[in-house]
């Protein structure tokens, strides 16, 4: 028998993370991301750029949802006319990082211990005035959460975070030759 926090815990949507290979071609993304929407589920991360192909942009998305709707996701993606390719990318076998940029409080009583912070987490700052500085941060969203907790007791001013994006492990390539022929 089950205990009631197995129970929930199993209950509760998983977070999925998708890429999907579209044409570089104006409205595709509000596409994409309007096929999300109408099914009810929240975008928990997006992020878009070009791949090495220019006329080819990859989209990550993280969504939070079962595997039964993720999958009923992915086949209504297929169907739209500028998607190319999905993949579903298994945790264990993805690099994913993220971009935070961060202003903290640091007057010249605190600003060393705020830069030991920086350093200590391979962060660099990237701008700074008599009373702040702002950070740039990369990394696995863990990291970069810690970083802010250990952050927050100084005054955090702003925080600014990029979606994550996110790549597959090894030398294969979710770009290939047939997928431009």
């Amino acid at each position: 028998m089950q205990n009631a926090s197995t129970t929930t815990k199993s209950m509760l949507p998983n977070t999925h993370t998708l890429s999907v290979l579209v044409e570089n071609k104006p409205g595709v993304l509000t596409r994409v991301a309007a096929l999300f929407a109408r099914r009810g589920y929240n975008i928990s991360s997006l992020a878009v750029g070009p791949t090495e192909h220019p006329e080819i942009s990859r989209i990550t998305v993280a969504v939070d949802v079962d595997e039964q709707p993720l999958e009923q996701i992915t086949k209504q993606l297929n169907k739209l006319v500028n998607v190319l390719k999905i993949v579903q990318l298994e945790p264990r076998q993805t690099v994913v990082r993220e971009l935070v940029l961060v202003k903290v409080k640091a007057d010249s009583s605190t600003r060393t211990s705020v830069l030991e912070i920086v350093q200590m987490f391979r962060a660099k700052v990237v701008d700074a005035s008599s009373d702040a500085v702002t950070i740039e941060a990369t990394g696995a969203e863990d990291k970069l959460r810690a970083l802010l907790g250990m952050l927050e007791p100084f005054g955090i001013r702003e925080i600014v975070k990029s979606g994550a994006v996110a790549i597959s492990r090894g030398g294969r390539s979710i770009t290939d030759r047939t997928l431009l022929s």
